[in-house]
């Protein structure tokens, strides 16, 4: 059986911790970065980081103009909608806050899904793999119990985007070959994924999480007090704070 997949690759703590998962269980993996207008770059310059540090086979695209498209965010919109700041992780996951991106997942998801059929139609039309010894599988980071609210990080969402996926490609339809979502934190605490990132000696020094782009942390986004959250009970000090 040969395994192809696609990670996406975010610079953060989760993505990074989701994509180590995936460097131990795929034999041919891509990993792909999306700038997609956000804020700022650090987040970006942090994945080109980390997959050189993993050795991956690493892809940066641009799609910035999703900023022009899914344009209500503080994320691709800032001037015109500041990133709430908060004090304490009170009301996080209540609501969905202006930090969501709409539909960015979904457009993630999609484009991945692109990317990973296109190396499989190569490896079966081109190079002569048997479509019946081939896996797809698309790793992603999404988390729905320590998080802002975000709807397309629900388990729910990806088990209808799979449906909706290979109803729609080739080497579902033609081949017999479903894309695989896999979402291995999604029920996670912070905590546990802490936990879990530095058991698999993921490079968590090398993550940004922050919404801000400065030299250090703000401490008082949504990213960062879920980060904090995560490592303070995990017991474990953040080493991207560490002087």
């Amino acid at each position: 059986m040969s395994s192809y997949g696609v990670t996406l690759l975010s610079g953060g703590l989760d993505s990074t911790t989701v994509t180590c998962l995936a460097k131990s269980q795929v034999d041919n993996l891509f990993s792909i970065t999306f700038y997609y207008g956000q804020t700022h770059s650090k987040e970006v310059e942090c994945a080109k980081r980390i997959a050189d540090f993993l050795k991956l086979n690493h892809k940066l695209m641009d799609i910035s103009f999703l900023g022009e498209i899914a344009w209500y965010s503080a994320l691709t919109n800032p001037e015109r909608f500041p990133i709430p700041k908060r004090t304490s992780q009170s009301n996080l996951g209540f609501g969905v806050p202006i930090t969501y991106v709409p539909l960015r997942n979904t457009i993630f998801l999609s484009l991945a899904a692109a990317y990973l059929e296109s190396s499989i139609l190569k490896a079966i039309e081109i190079d002569g793999e048997k479509p019946n010894m081939i896996q797809a599988n698309i790793f992603m980071a999404p988390n729905a119990i320590d998080y802002s609210g975000y709807p397309d990080c629900r388990p729910e969402f990806y088990e209808k985007a799979v449906e909706t996926l290979n109803e729609g490609s080739k080497i579902s339809q033609s081949y017999g070959i479903d894309f695989e979502v896999q979402t291995p934190i999604i029920t996670m605490s912070k905590a546990e994924i802490t936990r879990m990132a530095v058991q698999i000696e993921a490079p968590i020094h090398l993550t940004w999480s922050c919404y801000q782009g400065n030299d250090r942390p703000c401490g008082t986004c949504d990213s960062c007090i879920l980060r904090a959250k995560g490592f303070e009970e995990a017991g474990i000090k953040d080493p991207t704070l560490i002087e």
